[in-house]
This record gives structure tokens, C-alpha cells and sequence, in this order.
């Protein structure tokens, strides 16, 4: 089954600063092309780091109030997590602003795994980067959105093709598929019970599927069988063993 690749989402042309740029000119940048982020490249055009508008805001939050009176207590001895935000709040240069690793994929990425690196690592945006680590562009949480945009009508026919035909080996109108705003509904008689989760399963996966409904029946109960009785042979046996 083909995903949907970062390349075709991605932003090729990208707001990037360098390791010197000037504090106040990354929040220039920020503001004149309405972003909330952007990468942190070197000489060799590889990524250094990422700074949000999260990073700029950590300096005016941590600057003094004029009107407190200053503590006569000395600090307690500051964590690693601290002491990151203490830099950030006297940062002068995007250098000492950005968040390091960059949490980066390549081009030909799925679009599904740019989503989990995001989801897992909690950002906004990943930069795109080749073999050698270079900047080629950018993907943001908007641009994995697109993939929900897909017609209804090119789901169809991806369930029609890469479950019923090519997993299963069914005539395309075995099986009655319907799609509604990417809810895929599958109705119909499968010939056994173990093909029921695999063309769920399968059917989930398809690039701009909002959710699947369960409308399936099966001919014979094959739970009892291993995967390596006689009754079981085709490609959907190799899922079987997945499962």
C-alpha cells in the first residue's frame, strides 16, 4: 500500500536564521512572514536547531519585574531543564534561542510518519532534510491535514483496489464500499472470519480514511485453524501472521 510522502505536502521555500542571527531579527522573521517557527541552519545548510515563538516568549517571561524588590535569598542550585530556559531568557542570537536536536524527517517520509513524530515530540512543524541532513523544506500540522481532503471517491477506489482485490483476491463488487466524508463503510459476506479484521485493518491505513464502519459477515469460522492448516493460503495469510 502507498502513503501519501512529506515531499508532496512539504513547503519547499523556507524561513530559516543562523546560528548568529540577532534575537530581534528572528522575531522579524516570525511576524513579517506570519509563522510560529522556523529551523536553525549552519554554513553547510544542515539543521542545528528549531526555535517557536514558544523559545521568544521564554525571555519575556522570565524578564524581572522593575516593581519587585529583588530577593535576598540565594537560588537554589538550578536543574538542566532550568538552566536551558535561563539561556533562553537572555538569549541574544537564535543560537542561544533555538531547541536542540531538530526533530527532522526526509522527503520520503510518510505522511503518517511525520504525524507521529509530531504527535510524539509534541511540535508544530518538522523540517525536511536530505541524505546529508540539508534543509529542503518544511512541514507543518496543516500540511498533514491536507491528506483529509482526499475525495471520497479516490478512497474507493484505493479500498476497492489494494484490500479487495490485491489482499484478498475478491471481485470489487464482492464487497459494497461506501465512503462519506472519509468514513469508509465496508457491507458485505467475506469468505472467512479471519479476512474481517485484515480488510479493516488494511482499510484504516489508507491514506485520508476518517474512520471505518463494520458491517461485515463471514461464510466460515476459521478462528480454530492455525495459520499454517491447508484452509489457510493467499496474501491475506501473510497478514494474518501480523495481526
Amino acid at each position: 500500500m502507498k502513503h501519501s510522502k512529506i515531499g508532496s505536502v512539504m513547503t519547499g521555500e523556507v524561513v530559516s536564521a543562523r546560528y548568529g542571527t540577532p534575537f530581534k531579527d528572528v522575531a522579524k522573521l516570525l511576524a513579517e512572514h506570519r509563522i510560529s517557527g522556523l529551523p536553525v541552519i549552519d554554513t553547510d545548510e544542515k539543521v542545528i536547531g528549531v526555535i517557536s515563538e514558544t523559545d521568544l516568549l521564554v525571555r519575556e517571561a522570565q524578564a524581572p519585574d522593575p516593581f519587585q524588590r529583588p530577593s535576598r535569598f540565594r537560588l537554589p542550585r538550578m536543574s538542566p531543564a532550568a538552566r536551558k530556559t535561563q539561556v533562553k531568557a537572555t538569549a541574544r542570537t537564535a543560537g542561544q534561542l533555538m531547541s536542540t536536536p531538530p526533530v527532522c524527517v526526509h522527503a520520503d517520509n510518510t505522511i503518517v510518519e511525520g504525524a507521529r513524530l509530531m504527535a510524539e515530540h509534541k511540535v508544530e512543524r518538522l523540517p525536511v532534510v536530505d541524505d546529508e541532513d540539508r534543509l529542503v523544506g518544511i512541514v507543518t500540522r496543516r500540511d498533514l491535514l491536507q491528506v483529509f481532503l482526499r475525495p471520497d471517491d479516490g478512497i474507493r477506489l484505493e479500498v476497492i483496489e489494494q484490500v479487495l482485490v490485491r489482499t484478498l483476491w475478491l471481485a470489487p463488487q464482492t464487497i459494497k464500499i461506501d465512503v462519506q466524508n472519509g468514513v469508509v463503510t465496508l457491507e458485505g459476506q467475506l469468505e472467512r472470519r479471519s479476512e474481517v479484521p485484515i480488510a479493516l485493518h488494511m482499510t484504516r491505513e489508507i491514506d485520508g480514511v476518517v474512520a471505518v464502519v463494520d458491517k461485515l459477515t463471514y461464510r466460515l469460522d476459521d478462528s480454530h485453524l492455525q495459520p499454517t492448516d491447508q484452509a489457510l493460503k493467499g496474501v491475506a495469510d501473510d497478514w494474518l501472521r501480523k495481526l
